[in-house]
């Protein structure tokens, strides 16, 4: 059975700027992040699996065939672009109505499934307003409703949070959630917050400068690993020189507070730490596993060599 979505060598350019550069990756049926900062290739990529581009090179496939191929296609996929785009002289039911309608729906089914839509954005009171008169957290909401008004199987949505403050972007995040949840449709989440694909997303590809750098399961990326985290009030340099003499790995994260990182732990290892502890007599105020984030990704990989910035990306925010 064939990957939901599929990039085989995809490599696009505009002129003499490169956007994607033969990037192979899959994407599952779920809640997957495509994660990169801005010029990463992200709205490229999707507007490659929409079929509103041309690839260079490689191929972007739905369900093993490429959407350009079969038009068709679209009506079982969702789109929420990253850019207002809103026609605010229509009231949001008007909208979706219509987007409904565009996208295959009757009309008596474009209606009711706008009212379905509206209840679970929380715009349901707002629905007979001029769009112009939505805050911008309502206008994203809107931009969510209409890629999934129609029922697709995925929704492809870039930048969903983007010009939310950080009640807004919860919010969001609840929905996209529930989405998934509630719905069963599948989501690719473009995004260049780690913060947001952490907490939503099953899986993540990871874009940089164009290139795949990784990607997998979200949770193997940031499950508890082997480092644990001492964290001292007093005495770090003789607790550092302590653990060093006795063979031990460790690294100092220079957050606040500051914190020694002891690596590849294992069971006979809690006791050299316990005694180094006593030895330099420093005042320890906690000790846990550390949990890796997204953004370890991006440390501890060497950096691609940079290709230029595609105009499009720049626009697209990708």
């Amino acid at each position: 059975m064939p990957a939901l979505l599929e990039a085989s060598h995809l490599t696009k350019t505009y002129g003499s700027t490169v956007a994607l550069h033969d990037a192979s990756f899959v994407i599952e049926p779920g809640v997957t992040g495509l994660l990169g900062a801005n010029g990463a290739g992200k709205s490229t990529a999707l507007k490659l699996f929409l079929g509103l581009i041309d690839a260079d090179e490689g191929s972007a496939l739905f369900n093993g065939l490429e959407v350009a191929q079969a038009p068709e296609l679209r009506e079982r996929i969702g789109y929420m672009p990253e850019h207002d785009c809103l026609p605010e002289t229509m009231t949001g039911a008007e909208f979706l109505t219509y987007m409904a309608q565009v996208s295959g729906l009757p009309a008596h089914e474009a209606r009711v499934r706008t009212a379905d839509i509206l209840r679970h954005v929380g715009l349901e009171e707002a629905r007979y307003r001029d769009i112009s008169t939505y805050s911008t957290g309502m206008k994203q909401r809107v931009k969510l409703a209409q890629a999934l008004v129609h029922d697709p199987v995925l929704a492809l949505l870039d930048e969903p949070t983007a010009g939310l403050d950080p009640i807004g972007r919860q919010e969001m995040l609840g929905l996209i959630e529930r989405t998934g949840g509630e719905f069963g449709i599948s989501i690719v989440l473009s995004s260049h917050l780690m913060g947001d694909v952490e907490q939503v997303c099953d899986r993540v590809v990871v874009l940089d400068g164009g290139r795949l750098l990784r990607e997998g399961s979200v949770a193997s990326f940031t499950r508890e690993t082997e480092r644990l985290a001492l964290t001292v009030t007093e005495g770090e340099d003789e607790l550092s020189a302590a653990l060093r003499a006795r063979g031990l790995d460790i690294s100092i994260d220079d957050g606040e507070p500051r914190t020694l990182l002891v690596d590849d732990v294992d069971d006979a290892d809690y006791d050299r730490i316990r005694d180094a502890i006593v030895e330099s007599g420093a005042l320890l105020y906690s000790m846990a596993p550390r949990q890796h984030s997204l953004t370890d990704l991006f440390r501890d990989q060497p950096s691609p060599e940079p290709l230029p910035l595609a105009p499009a990306d720049v626009e697209d925010g990708s």
